[in-house]
């Protein structure tokens, strides 16, 4: 495909209808033309690095995942981009498996603070792009899983008067209409604005589910001197889910289900209700023509309250009921984030410095109450559920008190970095990052420890356009506040990582081609295990962090225009995650044996969009393959492959897109969870259709 691509892209680019072209460059009086095809999904800047650089620039590999391409594959929420980014699965609600490690981290524009908290997934009407850093993201973000981090860009006001209204129906009754607008509220464009607001809701396939889902945006941005702005933003976000929280469907040990897809073990009373809001501040300004500076505060406050029944496998005896409990829980959280970032251009020595400096500083109160109705609960026939709408589960619970756990968490640090051009081809990386952080639950131990990391790297650009590269990066993350009690042989120190990664980036025919290869080996230390050598203290098990796991892979990502009409996106990960250190017979969470769950050894995925200048017309094909895995439990998940099309037909100031996914229904997992709960089955075959006006 690489080859090809190439071949392609070095011929010519004809001139085609102006109706759908836009002018790319002019050379005396001829017009050159490119389609909205070229350069499609590529962006040559992300600030992933907490600075605007290309990619190419990065020592580690890097995806950007733009707005177009949301838009053209009608993507509601994370779950939907995931095929897009080469290491990244699906593992569970908003959590994936990254590189081999599961992970659910997610940073909006740099800072921490994820309003979509515990069991709601992330949605992407207000996003302009998702940055994905791949490997340990320390030296900038903290701590954090080795796999890599997520970052969500917000759209932003802009001066320019434009307005989009998208109006979307589909089958399981969906039905939703968004718009947002931006302008200049002076005649000068000092002060700019942004609106938006989404509404959507559908029946989905599973019994008793239904989703309501609103968002409202807005934003100032104010220019308050020459180079710099301040952006101030809010966000509101109230999910509305029935009949959730979402567990999976029973398989037996071979992955098959055992029964319809549609089976929920909720009732028509459960839910799932999200009540969130995000409010942030930023300011940016060049300081000269070396030095630009940017800091951002956000705040956000979440609340999800949850009516659920818990399926807990088979009835002893039975091979059809399946055992149930019932739980009412309220996740409160809220968090404060701050960061001040710098980067300046100076020459030292004869060679050129790019300089970078910054720090943040997140604290966060997480207030859990749950109370779990056990007995009594009326098992769930998997061939004929009967469902009561009584609620007389919910009217039991509540006669029971909260059980309510107050953690609290605080993370401090700053770091230096600095990217040496020793000549206009070599370039040489060097960074260091200092972490303090505090954690606890309310009424028992609090603990404090610290952490320096390090991140290495060389780049060789053999063409402007050709990046080789080669990089050590560290990450560490703190254990969970329940590990480090007294009782269990705590404190421990944090569970640490790091990574060596090579690769080539590509960026040649004038952005036409983007092709990137990237190889990996990441050792990940000091997980917690029981020793069963040593006897139990007060009920407790004593852990040791004694636990190694060595995860390597390679990646390949391409991005090319075919023909100027003509764009394709191909995307492959390899990986094999194993447990190379433990105590024999003890378990490291989220693994089997020496395997881990949801991580596949291949996954594949690929998107193609070919237009018709003439008639306005655009065909999309896309598709995803991923390999066999295990459960948590060790149950096969089967390995699956489904297909995506869209039609899209421009119509004036219009568009309209019609997609159909899972184009032949296929029944599959998109995960696996546990022998108590089932694997996460795979949505069938759903058809969408958006009417969008751009004004």
């Amino acid at each position: 495909m690489l080859l090809a691509s190439v071949v392609f892209c070095s011929c010519p680019a004809a001139a085609h209808d102006t109706s759908v072209a836009e002018p790319d460059a002019t050379e005396g009086s001829e017009i050159v033309v490119t389609g909205r095809a070229q350069r499609l999904y590529r962006n040559p800047v992300t600030t992933v690095g907490k600075s605007a650089e290309s990619p190419l620039d990065i020592p580690q590999a890097v995806q950007v995942i733009n707005k177009d391409l949301i838009a053209d594959q009608g993507a509601r929420d994370a779950t939907d981009i995931y095929r897009n980014i080469s290491g990244v699965s699906f593992f569970s609600y908003a959590g994936v498996t990254f590189r081999g490690f599961r992970q659910d981290q997610s940073f909006y524009d740099g800072m921490r603070g994820n309003p979509f908290i515990g069991f709601s997934v992330p949605q992407l009407f207000n996003v302009e792009r998702v940055e994905v850093l791949k490997g340990p993201a320390g030296l900038f973000f903290g701590p954090g899983s080795p796999g890599g981090i997520i970052n969500y860009v917000s759209k932003v006001p802009d001066a320019k008067p434009a307005m989009r209204l998208v109006a979307t129906a589909g089958n399981y009754a969906r039905r939703g209409i968004s718009a947002e607008a931006t302008g200049a509220v002076d005649k000068d464009g000092i002060v700019s604005y942004r609106l938006g607001g989404f509404h959507e809701a559908m029946t989905p396939y599973r019994r008793n589910t239904g989703n309501n889902t609103l968002i409202g945006d807005g934003g100032l941005a104010i220019r308050t001197n020459r180079g710099g702005t301040l952006t101030v933003q809010a966000t509101v976000y109230d999910n509305d889910l029935r009949g959730n929280r979402l567990r999976g469907i029973l398989t037996d040990d071979a992955g098959n289900f055992l029964t319809d897809i549609r089976w929920n073990a909720n009732e028509p009373t459960d839910f799932l209700h999200l009540s969130s809001q995000a409010y942030q501040a930023r300011y940016a300004t060049a300081v000269g023509d070396a030095v630009n500076f940017d800091a951002g505060v956000r705040y956000f406050d979440a609340v999800e309250t949850q009516h659920y029944h818990e399926p807990r496998g088979l009835v002893r005896g039975s091979g059809d009921l399946v055992a149930r409990e019932f739980r009412d829980q309220i996740r409160d959280v809220d968090g404060l984030s701050f960061m001040a970032n710098m980067t300046a251009r100076v020459a030292l020595l004869g060679m050129a410095h790019h300089l970078q400096a910054g720090v943040d500083w997140y604290d966060e109160t997480n207030i859990f109450q749950s109370r779990i109705l056990r007995a009594g609960v009326t098992p769930l026939s998997l061939r004929n559920p009967v469902y009561s709408h009584a609620g007389r589960d919910a009217v039991r619970a509540a006669q029971m008190p909260y059980t309510v756990r107050d953690t609290r968490t605080k993370r401090q640090g700053g770091y230096l970095q600095d990217r040496i051009n020793l000549s206009d081809a070599v370039m040489l990386v060097g960074g260091v990052r200092y972490d303090r952080f505090e954690d606890g639950i309310v009424g028992d131990r609090f603990f404090t420890d610290d952490a320096v990391t390090f991140r290495t790297g060389a780049i060789v650009k053999p063409h402007p356009g050709v990046s080789l590269y080669a990089s050590w990066s560290q990450s560490f993350e703190p254990q969970s506040a329940a590990s480090q009690t007294i009782d269990t042989g705590g404190p421990f120190a944090p569970v640490t990582g790091d990574q060596y990664e090579g690769g080539v980036k590509t960026d040649l025919f004038g952005g036409r081609l983007q092709a990137n290869l990237a190889a990996y080996r990441i050792t990940r230390r000091n997980i917690l295990q029981v020793d069963p050598g040593l006897p139990p203290i007060n009920g407790q098990d004593q852990l040791r962090p004694i636990g190694e796991v060595t995860s390597k892979g390679f990646e390949i990502d391409l991005s090319t225009d075919i023909t100027p009409q003509w764009v394709a996106l191909v995307n492959y990960g390899y990986n094999d995650a194993r447990i190379t250190g433990s105590i024999a017979g003890q378990a490291v969470t989220n693994a089997v044996g020496d395997r881990f769950a949801n991580a596949p050894r291949h996954k594949l995925g690929f998107w193609t969009r070919y237009q018709l200048a003439a008639t306005g017309t655009a065909f999309a094909l896309g598709g995803e393959h991923v390999s066999r895995r295990i459960s948590l439990s060790g149950q096969t998940v089967k390995p699956y492959t489904i297909l995506d099309a869209s039609i899209t037909q421009r119509l004036g100031v219009a568009e309209l897109m019609l997609r159909v996914d899972n184009l032949f229904d296929r029944v599959y997992a998109a995960s696996g969870f546990s022998a108590q709960s089932g694997h996460f089955p795979g949505t069938p075959r759903t058809v969408l259709a958006e009417l969008r006006f751009g004004f």
